[in-house]
């Protein structure tokens, strides 16, 4: 017996086998794959439209969106025909408005979660808002809040807002009640049972709305633009189109995208952290 189970045991200065090293090869194949089908992508938009004879104004190909990128990058930050300044103004607007909804969301969420008295008063007011369309509300918060930042970060926290907000309360709401009543019977407050069981289990389900905010946080900064702003990539959208100046507007389209890409890796990163002590499938399965 004592054979057997030595013959079980794994040395410490033993190198992973090579099932332990599969998913990684795999993983790095997938991404080596993704990025040959973009350049097979990009290799067939850009012939295509020369050789379809596309017009400019409808379809540019790669290459001039691919000029159009590097003259908008070479420029000083401070300049306002660059794509610099309205880039950072643009996440500005989402950054703050991310954040403030998000944090008005998640405290809400537990407020509602929480007291009875509040989630009868507030959801059919919720439920009422969440089916307002926040694009129609936007010329009137333009309105109401000037052409500066204010009014599209007010636009972004609107956005933001109900994603965070209505998976917070599905997260605090599945929380395993045998966990409750296991802290409940060693005599725990609500408050330890709100930090020690409801807030762990209901992360997962953050983060998913997280992830929602993210992109909505950027198409709430870009419909804001449109509505009216003194700067901004929307704005610069709607030069370019004015313009016909298609190359340039795939151009700001690509770096929204950039934008959109890096706070759900942020965000990706986040989760990881906090998340250690969940297996990584099961995040994924709450996020999807």
């Amino acid at each position: 017996m004592a054979s057997s189970t030595s013959d079980l045991s794994i040395p410490i200065g033993q190198p992973p086998s090579s099932a332990a090293r599969r998913p990684r090869r795999i993983f790095g194949s997938m991404r080596l794959n993704s990025f040959l089908l973009l350049i097979f992508l990009l290799a067939v938009w850009e012939f295509g439209v020369r050789f379809f004879e596309v017009p400019k104004f409808l379809l540019p190909p790669v290459s001039d969106v691919v000029v159009a990128m590097y003259r908008g990058l070479a420029t000083s930050p401070f300049a306002k025909n660059g794509f610099w300044f309205h880039t950072f103004f643009t996440l500005a607007e989402i950054l703050i408005g991310f954040a403030l909804g998000s944090a008005i969301g998640l405290a809400l969420g537990v407020l509602i979660s929480e007291i009875e008295f509040v989630e009868i008063l507030l959801r059919p007011y919720v439920a009422a808002l969440q089916s307002l369309p926040k694009v129609a509300v936007a010329p009137i918060i333009v309105m109401w809040l000037g052409f500066g930042m204010s009014s599209k970060v007010a636009i972004v926290c609107l956005i933001t807002f109900f994603p965070v907000l209505v998976t917070s309360i599905a997260g605090f709401k599945a929380v395993d009640t045998d966990r409750i009543d296991l802290l409940r019977s060693l005599s725990a407050t609500r408050w330890q049972i709100f930090t020690k069981a409801k807030f762990p289990s209901a992360l997962p389900y953050i983060f998913a709305g997280l992830d929602m905010a993210a992109a909505f946080a950027v198409v709430g900064a870009v419909v804001g633009e449109f509505v009216g702003a003194q700067a901004g990539l929307g704005v610069m959208i709607l030069q370019m189109d004015a313009q016909m100046d298609t190359g340039g507007s795939f151009a700001v389209f690509i770096i929204l995208s950039f934008i959109g890409i890096a706070l759900t890796g942020v965000l990706r990163v986040i989760r990881g952290r906090v998340l250690s002590w969940m297996p990584a499938d099961s995040q994924r399965a709450v996020s999807a």
